[in-house]
Protein backbone atom coordinates (compact mmCIF):
# COMPACT_ATOMS: atom_id res chain seq x y z
CA UNK A 1 0.00 0.00 0.00
CA UNK A 2 1.23 3.49 -0.82
CA UNK A 3 1.55 5.37 2.49
CA UNK A 4 -0.63 8.34 3.39
CA UNK A 5 1.35 11.47 2.55
CA UNK A 6 0.77 15.21 2.51
CA UNK A 7 -0.48 15.32 -1.08
CA UNK A 8 -2.63 12.21 -0.69
CA UNK A 9 -4.16 13.83 2.41
CA UNK A 10 -5.04 16.89 0.34
CA UNK A 11 -6.52 14.78 -2.45
CA UNK A 12 -8.49 12.64 -0.02
CA UNK A 13 -10.19 15.76 1.34
CA UNK A 14 -11.65 16.44 -2.09
CA UNK A 15 -11.49 20.19 -1.72
CA UNK A 16 -13.13 20.34 1.70
CA UNK A 17 -11.63 22.52 4.38
CA UNK A 18 -10.52 19.81 6.78
CA UNK A 19 -7.77 20.85 9.24
CA UNK A 20 -5.61 17.93 8.13
CA UNK A 21 -5.74 18.77 4.43
CA UNK A 22 -5.25 22.49 5.11
CA UNK A 23 -2.19 21.80 7.25
CA UNK A 24 -0.79 19.40 4.65
CA UNK A 25 -1.25 21.96 1.88
CA UNK A 26 0.42 24.69 3.92
CA UNK A 27 3.42 22.45 4.66
CA UNK A 28 3.81 21.61 0.99
CA UNK A 29 3.52 25.24 -0.08
CA UNK A 30 6.05 26.35 2.53
CA UNK A 31 8.55 23.80 1.25
CA UNK A 32 8.13 24.46 -2.46
CA UNK A 33 7.30 28.14 -2.89
CA UNK A 34 10.66 29.22 -4.35
CA UNK A 35 10.38 27.26 -7.64
CA UNK A 36 7.13 29.15 -8.25
CA UNK A 37 8.77 32.51 -7.55
CA UNK A 38 11.60 31.59 -9.92
CA UNK A 39 9.06 30.67 -12.60
CA UNK A 40 7.33 34.06 -12.30
CA UNK A 41 10.63 35.94 -12.44
CA UNK A 42 11.82 33.97 -15.47
CA UNK A 43 8.48 34.75 -17.12
CA UNK A 44 9.53 38.40 -17.25
CA UNK A 45 8.05 39.95 -14.12
CA UNK A 46 9.98 42.42 -11.96
CA UNK A 47 10.97 41.42 -8.40
CA UNK A 48 8.13 43.41 -6.75
CA UNK A 49 5.54 42.03 -9.18
CA UNK A 50 6.89 38.49 -8.80
CA UNK A 51 6.68 38.80 -5.02
CA UNK A 52 3.10 40.05 -5.21
CA UNK A 53 2.03 37.40 -7.70
CA UNK A 54 3.60 34.56 -5.73
CA UNK A 55 1.95 35.71 -2.53
CA UNK A 56 -1.38 36.25 -4.29
CA UNK A 57 -1.11 32.76 -5.76
CA UNK A 58 -0.88 31.23 -2.31
CA UNK A 59 -3.59 33.53 -1.02
CA UNK A 60 -5.94 32.18 -3.68
CA UNK A 61 -4.84 28.61 -3.17
CA UNK A 62 -5.33 28.62 0.59
CA UNK A 63 -8.23 31.08 0.82
CA UNK A 64 -10.46 29.77 -1.94
CA UNK A 65 -11.79 26.27 -2.48
CA UNK A 66 -9.21 25.75 -5.22
CA UNK A 67 -8.80 22.08 -4.47
CA UNK A 68 -12.42 21.23 -5.14
CA UNK A 69 -11.49 20.55 -8.76
CA UNK A 70 -8.48 18.41 -7.89
CA UNK A 71 -8.75 14.66 -8.24
CA UNK A 72 -6.10 11.93 -8.05
CA UNK A 73 -6.12 11.48 -11.82
CA UNK A 74 -5.17 15.13 -12.25
CA UNK A 75 -1.62 14.42 -11.26
CA UNK A 76 1.22 15.34 -9.02
CA UNK A 77 1.46 18.32 -6.69
CA UNK A 78 4.23 19.78 -8.85
CA UNK A 79 2.14 19.75 -12.01
CA UNK A 80 -0.96 20.97 -10.17
CA UNK A 81 0.92 23.97 -8.75
CA UNK A 82 2.48 24.93 -12.07
CA UNK A 83 -0.82 24.70 -13.96
CA UNK A 84 -2.54 26.77 -11.28
CA UNK A 85 0.21 29.39 -11.37
CA UNK A 86 0.01 29.68 -15.15
CA UNK A 87 -3.73 30.27 -14.80
CA UNK A 88 -3.07 33.06 -12.28
CA UNK A 89 -0.53 34.71 -14.58
CA UNK A 90 -2.99 34.55 -17.43
CA UNK A 91 -5.56 36.33 -15.26
CA UNK A 92 -2.97 38.91 -14.18
CA UNK A 93 -2.30 39.85 -17.77
CA UNK A 94 -5.99 40.51 -18.39
CA UNK A 95 -6.74 42.74 -15.44
CA UNK A 96 -4.97 45.04 -13.01
CA UNK A 97 -4.53 43.81 -9.47
CA UNK A 98 -6.43 46.28 -7.27
CA UNK A 99 -5.41 44.54 -4.05
CA UNK A 100 -2.20 42.61 -3.51
CA UNK A 101 -0.76 40.11 -1.06
CA UNK A 102 -4.04 38.48 -0.13
CA UNK A 103 -5.78 41.75 0.71
CA UNK A 104 -3.08 42.71 3.19
CA UNK A 105 -2.90 39.34 4.90
CA UNK A 106 0.29 37.31 4.43
CA UNK A 107 -0.87 33.75 3.93
CA UNK A 108 2.58 32.20 3.90
CA UNK A 109 5.64 33.77 5.47
CA UNK A 110 7.77 34.29 2.36
CA UNK A 111 11.02 36.22 2.66
CA UNK A 112 10.81 38.52 -0.35
CA UNK A 113 14.42 39.70 -0.04
CA UNK A 114 15.71 36.15 0.30
CA UNK A 115 13.64 35.06 -2.69
CA UNK A 116 15.20 37.65 -4.98
CA UNK A 117 18.72 37.02 -3.65
CA UNK A 118 18.30 33.33 -4.37
CA UNK A 119 16.95 34.08 -7.82
CA UNK A 120 19.96 36.28 -8.62
CA UNK A 121 22.22 33.32 -7.89
CA UNK A 122 20.66 31.40 -10.76
CA UNK A 123 23.22 30.83 -13.53
CA UNK A 124 22.79 32.88 -16.68
CA UNK A 125 20.87 30.69 -19.08
CA UNK A 126 18.21 30.81 -21.74
CA UNK A 127 16.32 27.97 -20.07
CA UNK A 128 12.56 28.30 -20.18
CA UNK A 129 10.55 29.14 -17.04
CA UNK A 130 9.33 25.52 -16.99
CA UNK A 131 12.89 24.14 -17.03
CA UNK A 132 13.93 26.51 -14.25
CA UNK A 133 10.86 25.54 -12.22
CA UNK A 134 11.69 21.83 -12.45
CA UNK A 135 15.34 22.47 -11.60
CA UNK A 136 14.46 24.48 -8.51
CA UNK A 137 11.78 21.95 -7.54
CA UNK A 138 14.39 19.19 -7.55
CA UNK A 139 16.81 21.28 -5.48
CA UNK A 140 14.05 22.15 -3.02
CA UNK A 141 13.17 18.51 -2.38
CA UNK A 142 16.87 17.62 -2.02
CA UNK A 143 17.21 20.40 0.55
CA UNK A 144 14.18 19.07 2.41
CA UNK A 145 15.67 15.57 2.48
CA UNK A 146 19.05 16.88 3.63
CA UNK A 147 17.42 18.84 6.45
CA UNK A 148 15.55 15.75 7.61
CA UNK A 149 18.76 13.72 7.46
CA UNK A 150 20.63 16.31 9.51
CA UNK A 151 17.86 16.33 12.09
CA UNK A 152 18.03 12.55 12.42
CA UNK A 153 21.76 12.68 13.08
CA UNK A 154 21.25 15.51 15.56
CA UNK A 155 18.63 13.49 17.43
CA UNK A 156 21.13 10.61 17.62
CA UNK A 157 23.85 12.92 18.98
CA UNK A 158 25.93 12.62 15.80
CA UNK A 159 26.06 16.20 14.54
CA UNK A 160 29.84 16.15 14.13
CA UNK A 161 29.68 12.93 12.12
CA UNK A 162 26.99 14.32 9.86
CA UNK A 163 28.92 17.54 9.24
CA UNK A 164 32.05 15.54 8.49
CA UNK A 165 30.39 13.10 6.10
CA UNK A 166 27.72 15.11 4.25
CA UNK A 167 30.21 16.25 1.60
CA UNK A 168 30.11 12.68 0.25
CA UNK A 169 26.43 13.07 -0.62
CA UNK A 170 27.21 15.51 -3.42
CA UNK A 171 30.64 14.47 -4.67
CA UNK A 172 32.34 11.16 -5.54
CA UNK A 173 34.93 9.73 -3.22
CA UNK A 174 38.59 10.16 -4.15
CA UNK A 175 41.71 8.44 -2.83
CA UNK A 176 42.58 9.70 0.63
CA UNK A 177 39.17 11.22 1.39
CA UNK A 178 38.21 8.62 3.97
CA UNK A 179 41.63 8.89 5.65
CA UNK A 180 41.25 12.67 5.95
CA UNK A 181 37.77 12.45 7.43
CA UNK A 182 38.70 9.50 9.66
CA UNK A 183 41.39 11.59 11.33
CA UNK A 184 39.00 14.47 11.93
CA UNK A 185 36.28 12.22 13.38
CA UNK A 186 38.55 9.90 15.35
CA UNK A 187 37.52 6.84 13.32
CA UNK A 188 39.35 4.40 11.10
CA UNK A 189 38.88 4.63 7.30
CA UNK A 190 36.88 1.41 7.21
CA UNK A 191 34.37 2.78 9.70
CA UNK A 192 34.09 5.97 7.65
CA UNK A 193 33.38 3.94 4.50
CA UNK A 194 30.56 2.10 6.26
CA UNK A 195 29.16 5.36 7.69
CA UNK A 196 29.20 7.01 4.26
CA UNK A 197 27.39 4.04 2.71
CA UNK A 198 24.68 4.24 5.36
CA UNK A 199 24.44 8.01 5.00
CA UNK A 200 23.96 7.79 1.24
CA UNK A 201 21.37 5.04 1.56
CA UNK A 202 19.38 6.97 4.14
CA UNK A 203 19.58 10.11 2.02
CA UNK A 204 18.21 8.23 -1.00
CA UNK A 205 15.38 6.91 1.17
CA UNK A 206 14.55 10.41 2.40
CA UNK A 207 14.63 11.85 -1.13
CA UNK A 208 12.10 9.22 -2.16
CA UNK A 209 10.06 10.02 0.94
CA UNK A 210 10.02 13.71 0.00
CA UNK A 211 8.87 12.92 -3.52
CA UNK A 212 6.21 10.63 -2.08
CA UNK A 213 4.77 13.64 -0.25
CA UNK A 214 3.95 15.23 -3.62
CA UNK A 215 2.44 12.31 -5.54
CA UNK A 216 -0.60 10.12 -5.02
CA UNK A 217 0.68 6.64 -5.80
CA UNK A 218 3.62 4.38 -6.67
CA UNK A 219 3.25 4.81 -10.44
CA UNK A 220 3.43 8.59 -10.12
CA UNK A 221 6.42 8.11 -7.82
CA UNK A 222 8.39 6.36 -10.53
CA UNK A 223 7.26 8.89 -13.15
CA UNK A 224 8.42 11.75 -10.94
CA UNK A 225 11.79 10.11 -10.35
CA UNK A 226 12.30 9.71 -14.09
CA UNK A 227 11.18 13.27 -14.79
CA UNK A 228 13.28 14.97 -12.13
CA UNK A 229 16.41 12.84 -12.37
CA UNK A 230 16.21 12.01 -16.06
CA UNK A 231 16.04 8.26 -15.61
Amino acid sequence: MFPATQWTAVLAAGGTSSPESAAAMERLCSAYWFPLYAFVRRSGYSPPDAQDLTQEFFARLLRLNSLAVVAPHKGKFRTFLLASLKHLLSDARDKARAAKRGHGQIVLSLDDHDAEQRYLLEPATDASPEVLFDRRWLLALLEQALTRLGNEYADAGKVAQFEGLKEFLQSPTEDGDYDRVATALGLNPGAVAVAVHRLRQRYRDLVRAEIAQTVSGPEEMEEELRHLFGR
